[in-house]
């Protein structure tokens, strides 16, 4: 029994199949639970999940401390196109900016794309007579009696969100404020969004694009955490909700509802915060994260203790990446993010025989409802997860530690039906194929965050971790060269206890776009003081005191003449020697990015960056947890493919590693996942509960 009035923190991950919760008390005891996602109202698995545990653990709801929470919802909207109908208002000429974006094709070998519809309809986009030039002067006056007909249009239309984007407004955001303050006054019940408040950043596409995301989510995620929070203190919870970033550190509940478009990708930049932390903590510099569950996979880099980030995502593609070599897919978000590079493919992904015969696996997937095929919810489509059970991966009745029961007559069924029968596969031969394919799609996703940036995987060490990524990470590490793979403690519900040791952050931007050479330092300095100012303002309103308060500096520059830029740490106060050290370190990004530098040495100074976080070392104190414990000594017959066959496979705890490294084909058996260990590898347990496998070479 958990002692009465003991502080509780709880970390909270939605997923596409499973949310996931733990339970954090002050002295480092660890809870978990996989409770079944709900798509149709996704704050009831948490508040199934919270109210649970309280009434097992007999635990008061009011000692709850904390909720962090990583959401799918703004995604999903995107995805889905489920968001609020919003408008444009634009500077006139400019309304088509959305549809013309930029000229990126993913593969130009495709005849057959096409680039995703608008967020916004045509007449929805709507001109408004102003200008100020790049410089900030007032070229033409903004027209504020042509409001009255927008306001009309707008009430007519019944439109539930605005965003305003006007040319130049990262310059002089004057006429975007008037616009705000007249659409705040006579529409008080729909939601604005300004670019400069928004992105204050130059470059007229990614703006809109980043502006229109923004407005088409801001209604449904204010609504939803609204509900979250009442529906917690109806159960008796009251602590404040804080929401993670896309660029790994937190935010409060009411900054995310005003800005939602930083938290698109939050679940995915937790998993790789608890990647670093773990990484730090246990000595490791150079990791590749493989993050499979449900209906995705998420990879990206640590290097050095360091995450890679980027300064531009794309959103609502079958893959969703920062990339610079796929673009054009998805949406533009011109935001700090963690660089994280995400496939459809996880357990709930449809395996499927396309029209040439040839298997392919997702990027549909079962999801929660109905889930894979042996979950018994209707589904009779074959997934990852049906193909993992059927090749003796998973345990044969149950997942989640008994809280879901499964059928493996209905995987066999489905897969037989849908590519055995298909093909002249056997069914060990079928599934394998399954399992192999989403394994392709997971190595594409690695080499999105690794070849294309110039690094080699095979000089990394991966670690994986997700409901499926222990399953698949040893076939995985095996295609790309790499030879180490680490399993963290809890992997099934490592994204959500990262999200209890993520920072308080926020971030500030600004376009100075000045050539480094000379470059007024005074002015410069000048912007980075008002960001500075502006970010313990924001801090001071969520009720944290400047005293802890860190401030990081970045710029982004690039060669003169060139389009995109790369972002480099700078130390302040600014002074000329620092400038030219931003230089040399841009040309050393430039060199291992793109493998080469430019002849040109005069640089551009483009923006200036901001990330202020708050200090909370008290409340990262707690300690890794893993449970030791886990299945008892068994066998199980699983199929390693066409080389080995069917093996008697041993299946043990965690615990069962302590006494010595162990060979396979091996399954270490958890709560929240399988670990396979195929023929030819070997794990043991290191000095911090990681199991580290070395991959053998077949």
């Amino acid at each position: 029994m958990m002692p009465g009035g003991r502080p509780l923190r709880i970390g909270a991950d939605i997923g596409g199949t499973f949310t996931d919760l733990v339970f954090l008390c002050a002295d480092g005891t660890l809870h978990k639970r996989k409770q079944p996602s709900t798509p149709a109202d996704y704050a009831e698995a948490i508040i199934k999940g919270v109210t649970a545990f309280c009434e097992e653990q007999r635990s008061p709801p009011g000692q709850i401390t904390e909720i962090v929470h990583a959401t799918t919802v703004a995604t999903n909207a995107i995805l889905e196109r489920k968001g609020a109908r919003s408008a444009l208002l634009t500077t006139a000429g400019f309304r088509d900016v959305l549809e013309l974006r930029r000229i990126r094709i993913p593969m130009s070998y495709n005849l057959n794309w096409q680039k995703p519809l608008p967020l916004i309809e045509r007449e929805l986009r709507i001109p408004i007579a102003e200008r100020i030039d790049a410089r900030g002067n007032v070229l033409i006056p903004i027209d504020t009696a042509a409001f009255e007909a927008v306001v009309a249009l707008l009430e007519e239309c019944c439109v539930e969100s605005v965003a305003v984007c006007f040319l130049h407004s990262y310059r002089n955001p004057q006429h975007e404020r008037l616009a705000g303050d007249i659409l705040k006054r006579d529409l008080p019940r729909i939601h604005v969004s300004l670019s400069h408040e928004v992105l204050p950043e130059m470059l007229e596409f990614e703006r809109t694009s980043t502006t229109v995301v923004n407005a088409y989510v801001a209604p449904l995620i204010a609504t939803y955490l609204s509900t979250l929070r009442d529906r917690l203190r109806q159960h008796g919870v009251d602590a404040p909700i804080l929401v993670m970033q896309s660029n790994g550190g937190l935010i409060s509940a009411n900054v995310a509802a005003e800005r939602p478009v930083v938290i698109i990708e939050s679940g995915p930049a937790a998993g790789v915060v608890a990647a670093a932390r773990l990484a730090r903590d246990s000595g490791y510099e150079n990791v590749i994260t493989l993050d499979m569950g449900g209906t995705t996979t998420k990879a990206s880099i640590i290097e050095r203790g360091e995450m890679l980030r980027a300064t531009e995502y794309e959103v609502g593609a079958a893959a969703s990446v920062s990339s610079r070599l796929m673009r054009g897919n998805g949406y533009v978000l011109r935001i700090p993010v963690i660089d994280v590079s995400e496939v459809g493919s996880g357990g709930g992904s449809i395996a499927a025989l396309d029209s040439g015969g040839s298997l392919r696996v997702g990027p549909l997937s079962a999801g929660a409802v109905p889930g894979p095929a042996c979950y018994g919810q209707g589904n009779e489509l074959p997934t990852v997860t049906d193909a993992n059970l059927v090749l003796g991966y998973l345990n044969a009745h149950s997942l989640a530690g008994g809280a879901l029961h499964i059928r493996r007559d209905l995987a066999e069924a489905a897969i037989l039906r849908h590519v055995a029968d298909c093909s002249a596969l056997s069914m060990d031969e079928a599934a394998y194929g399954i399992h192999l394919v989403a394994n392709s799609n997971m190595v594409r996703a690695i080499k999105m965050v690794s070849v294309e940036r110039g690094r080699d995987p095979a000089e990394f060490m991966m670690m994986a971790f997700g409901g499926a990524g222990p399953i698949h990470a040893a076939g995985v590490a095996r295609e790309l060269g790499i030879t180490r793979v680490l399993i963290p403690p809890s992997p099934g519900v490592f994204s959500a206890f990262g999200l209890l040791r993520a920072e308080v952050e926020q971030h500030a931007a600004k376009t100075v776009l000045t050539l480094t050479h000379h470059a007024d330092l005074t002015a410069i300095q000048s912007a980075l003081e008002a960001m500075r100012e502006e970010l313990v303002t924001r801090f001071a309103l969520e009720g944290y005191p400047e005293s802890r308060i860190t401030i990081a500096t970045f710029v982004d520059l690039r060669y003169r003449g060139q389009s995109t830029e790369i972002t480099v740490p700078i130390t302040l106060p600014l002074i000329e020697t620092e400038l030219r050290v931003a230089e040399a370190r841009f040309e050393a990004e430039f060199e291992r990015t793109y493998g080469h530098r430019g002849h040109n040495k005069e640089f551009e100074l483009v923006t200036c960056r901001l990330i202020a976080s708050v200090i909370r070392h008290a409340e990262h104190a707690a300690a890794w947890a893993a449970e030791l414990g886990g299945a008892a000594q068994a066998e199980r017959l699983a199929y390693f493919g066409p080389r080995y066959g069917a093996l008697q496979t041993p299946v043990v705890g965690r615990a069962g590693l302590r006494a010595q490294a162990r060979p396979g084909p091996l399954i270490v058996q958890e709560y929240d996942t399988s670990v396979i260990v195929p023929p030819e590898c070997t794990i043991a347990l290191d000095a911090h509960n990681n199991i580290a496998m070395n991959i053998g070479v077949e």
